[in-house]
């Protein structure tokens, strides 16, 4: 089996498209979050100091268009209970993730 390494410069590869999703700011710290099952936004803004609800809630909802992220709704009426669970896709993100933890521990 060759190991095929993409192209990450060219804006065109879906690879460097995927780590400039991944790399924004709030998005590996919310899915090492949610690896740990469901959660209500409040929670999420206590495990995550220094996010603001603003980030929080747009970090989320573009999480949710990406497919890693689902929003599940507890309670319709006011006032609205919600909480965000990692999706199969989200899911897949823990080894990889799990490798560059254990990478950083041997640095």
């Amino acid at each position: 089996m060759t190991l095929m390494i993409p192209d990450v410069l060219e804006e065109t590869c879906t690879t460097r498209q995927a780590l400039e999703r991944l790399a924004a700011k709030w998005r590996v710290l919310l899915i090492y979050a949610l690896l740990a099952g469901p959660q209500r936004p409040a929670s999420l803004r206590r495990r995550l100091p220094g996010i603001t609800q603003k980030v929080l809630t747009e970090t989320l909802r573009g999480m949710q268009s990406d497919g890693l992220v689902e929003r599940r709704v507890l309670k319709a009426e006011p006032p609205q209970h919600v909480e965000y669970a990692l999706t199969p896709l989200g899911k897949t993100l823990e080894e990889p993730l799990s490798a560059i933890c254990n990478w950083a521990a041997r640095t």
